[in-house]
């Protein structure tokens, strides 16, 4: 339902001349990043699909630049990320309802983008200089005239070459995945599930970055698909054979402090929610793109270095206030 809301508007706005706009305007910013304006197009796509952001980075002419923007399109939350973000901005560090508190929900929702794409400035620009190193290219675009956009091109565009797509490509990974998730959670060994021992198994490692094992985990089978990291906590903490879902956030913040969570696991959880390993969808279509293993694996180490190394410095922070 995201992208079939997301597409439509993006190209809307892509039809009427708007698009091209931004990616001039903003040129300048990229400029200082060694890369030039397309580079946005391609980031506003990946807000709504990371798989769709990469196939759009075929509109950068320079080989150079375009490979900078598929490695770094990771980098901003795709539709699937934002249910977990607001779930947990919702939880832990906006309390009570109303405008003021719906306000500052939007506010730090606003950050955590803001800190994504200067997360990818900085990545672009550190590729610039070392793996992909070279000067910007020139930048040349045409900029159509306002026009009132097509309906039916709107249409067809939006749902067939982008949204279709991207579920055909989905489907393809993750119909196998659900298959070893289900059989994880189902086999017992000493009347444990596979994926609680696999969660005892990761525990001491993801406790040096602020997580436990069975987050650590969860995002790990979460790589079919960003939407279902939630519900595989839930499932884990509940020690369900099936994937469920919290009838409430009350209820679902209650279950999450009564496995030891607090607002410091939940920033943790938000960092490791932006910067981690695209999703396997993303990790294919990065594989079309490139016709490369070398530059599909760095597009998964790039993220989850970034996010991993921020969640440290953030327990380190944590141990050192509780000190």
């Amino acid at each position: 339902p995201p992208m079939a809301i997301f597409f439509p508007l993006f190209t809307l706005l892509e039809d009427f001349g708007y698009l091209p706009r931004v990616a001039f305007n903003l040129d300048h910013c990229f400029q200082k990043a060694h890369t030039f304006g397309k580079q946005a197009l391609t980031m506003c796509m990946g807000f709504g699909c990371n798989a769709a952001g990469v196939v759009g980075c075929r509109i950068i002419h320079s080989p150079r630049e375009r490979l900078i923007a598929i490695l770094t399109n990771s980098l901003v939350p795709c539709n699937g990320r934002f249910p977990t973000l607001i779930a947990l901005i919702s939880m832990f560090f906006v309390v009570g309802s109303g405008l003021g508190q719906s306000l500052l929900s939007a506010l730090l929702l606003t950050l955590a983008i803001l800190l994504s794409v200067a997360v990818t400035f900085f990545s672009s620009r550190l590729l610039s200089r070392t793996a992909l190193h070279g000067e910007s290219s020139s930048f040349v675009l045409e900029l159509p005239p306002y026009r009132r956009p097509q309906a039916g091109r709107v249409i067809v565009r939006s749902i067939f070459d982008r949204t279709l797509f991207v579920l055909g490509r989905a489907i393809a990974v993750a119909a196998p995945a659900g298959l070893v998730i289900w059989l994880m959670a189902n086999w017992q060994i000493d009347g444990q599930s596979l994926l609680t021992l696999c969660a005892q198994f990761l525990d001491p490692f993801a406790r040096w970055f602020g997580i436990d094992g069975v987050i650590l985990m969860a995002f790990i089978l979460g790589f079919p698909a960003n939407e279902i990291v939630f519900p595989l906590i839930v499932m884990s903490y509940l020690q369900s054979s099936v994937l469920v879902e919290s009838e409430s956030l009350t209820a679902l913040h209650n279950l999450l402090c009564a496995n030891g969570w607090s607002m410091w696991t939940a920033a943790a959880v938000a960092l490791l929610c932006l910067f981690h390993w695209p999703c396997s969808t993303t990790c294919l279509t990065i594989y079309k793109e490139t016709g490369s293993t070398k530059w599909t694996l760095l597009s998964i180490l790039l993220p989850t270095v970034i996010g991993f190394s921020l969640c440290f410095l953030l327990n380190l922070l944590h141990t050192a206030i509780a000190l």
